[in-house]
């Protein structure tokens, strides 16, 4: 039998077949998880609501027999329900919200065989590219713990990272899967539009920015969890084109020689950190070296009209997901019910016409269709994840006279958003540490439709540049 604390950096696939082979429980895999969440919580507040009762007697029972039977999970603390746990959205507004449902990708999850923990920390309605909410406080990064893990799915990627658990629930509707991914060290994959569901609760969010997936250690991890939970719910307004054959069977296959685009250069006029362009420069070299064919090259966006679009879409959703809690509870929306810039935000989605939103739709799905004429000359476009390396908590409070922060969310989440418009796949990998010993991660990002493409170079890259043995200063106590 394994010791333990040997397990603690071991991908879920590895500890799924270690339960295959009988050589531990899934109690064994709980309990030890358990101990590592309760030895680095204090340190990282990366776990919000533990749900250790249900986890361990989900272990004892009888297991769907799943990919990841066994393997102990945590579910960002937003949009997946859990039946019988509170989700908060961060919010002190929902802090006393039990759902009476699974979510179907909860539904899915379980049925894969993983066993949930509980809830991770976010900001506030998973607005912000940080997890610093008022009401759990701030998540911090295990590479640098003055640092932020990214947002919003900060607090999976922080628990991942420190090696609480192999892989965490994310979504993302601006980059809030590769944002933390890149911060600490991770491979996060947004999967394309529609490839994961969202129902019953929504059919879509925000006309198609928001998806559901994960942040974890491993490609095949990401790989083989997307084929436990993709594919259409009943009444879904639309789904992505189905994959030829199972994401996890393009893992190691031969990407073949692909014909990859690269910029360091953001579409707003704001210059990008020395570190995160020397990131995507490396990654460009490694490509070249694997065989592929690089060219620096870049979609001609307007990332001014671009901003002013996707923000419409972001604060007319974030007014109306405020008029509708308020609607079901009795309540008119009030300033002190939420933090200062989700009021802003709120402020500003009031304030958006029925034909500005149309107008801004119609602005995006134009972006759409310039970059998928793009990829009809390179199969994948490689850019930075973010502007800047982590930053320091602390630099995302924001008033509600200024709820986006200005150029500062502009200058650290400059390429994320791209591909939650055109609704294309894209991960971020991390191939780059700087020289503070800080994770940098680079976005590559495919086609509509073809994660299958990424799942093959990401893991081709992960075999040249392999990152799973990197350990956070935070985590030191778990080897």
């Amino acid at each position: 039998m394994p010791v333990m604390s040997d397990l603690a950096f071991l991908d879920a696939t590895a500890q799924a077949e270690l339960v295959r082979r009988k050589e531990v429980q899934p109690v064994e895999l709980v309990e030890a998880a358990i101990e590592r969440i309760e030895r680095l919580n204090p340190t990282l507040n990366a776990v919000v609501t533990p749900m250790y009762e249900q986890a361990l007697a989900a272990a004892a029972d009888r297991l769907p027999d799943g990919p990841f039977a066994g393997v102990p999970f945590l579910l960002k603390d937003l949009l997946a329900l859990f039946k019988g746990v509170r989700l908060t959205s961060g919010s002190a507004l929902l802090k006393d919200f039990v759902p009476n449902y699974d979510s179907e990708l909860v539904v899915r999850l379980k049925r894969s065989g993983l066993i949930i923990l509980g809830k991770t920390n976010l900001c506030e309605f998973g607005l912000q590219p940080t997890t610093e909410c008022h009401l759990f406080g701030p998540c911090h990064n295990p590479w640098d713990t003055e640092r932020t893990p990214g947002g919003s799915s900060g607090g999976s990627a922080a628990a991942v990272a420190a090696g609480m658990v192999p892989m965490a629930h994310g979504n993302d509707g601006g980059g809030s899967i590769r944002i933390p991914a890149s911060c600490c060290g991770l491979f996060g994959l947004k999967p394309t539009r529609g490839r994961n569901p969202l129902g019953p609760g929504y059919g879509d969010i925000a006309n198609g920015l928001v998806v559901e997936h994960a942040i974890t250690r491993s490609v095949r991890d990401s790989a083989a969890l997307l084929d436990a939970t993709s594919g259409p719910d009943v009444g879904d307004p639309y789904w992505a084109p189905p994959p030829l054959r199972p994401f996890a069977q393009e893992v190691g296959v031969d990407p073949r020689r692909l014909r990859i685009a690269f910029t360091a250069k953001a579409p707003t006029a704001i210059s990008i950190h020395s570190d995160c362009f020397r990131a995507v420069q490396d990654a460009a070299a490694l490509c070249a070296d694997l065989g592929h064919e690089v060219v620096e090259a870049a979609p001609a966006l307007d990332g001014d009209r671009m901003i002013r679009a996707f923000t419409t879409l972001w604060s007319a959703n974030c007014a109306a997901d405020l008029n509708r809690i308020a609607r079901s509870t009795r309540q008119t929306p009030k300033p002190d019910q939420v933090e200062p810039s989700t009021w802003g935000i709120y402020e500003m989605g009031q304030r958006v016409t029925a034909a500005d939103y149309l107008t801004s739709v119609h602005a995006l799905q134009g972006i759409g269709r310039l970059v998928a004429r793009f990829f009809l000359d390179y199969d994948v476009w490689l850019t930075p994840t973010l502007g800047k390396p982590p930053v320091p908590l602390g630099n995302f409070n924001f008033p509600s006279d200024d709820p986006y922060g200005g150029r500062y969310t502009i200058e650290f989440v400059p390429f994320t958003g791209i591909c939650n418009i055109t609704g294309q796949p894209a991960m971020s990998a991390p191939l780059f540490w700087n020289s503070d010993g800080l994770p940098i991660g680079v976005q590559f990002i495919g086609r509509f439709g073809d994660e299958a493409t990424l799942f093959r170079l990401a893991a081709q890259l992960e075999a040249a540049r392999p990152w799973t043995d990197r350990r956070p200063p935070a985590a030191k106590g778990l080897f």
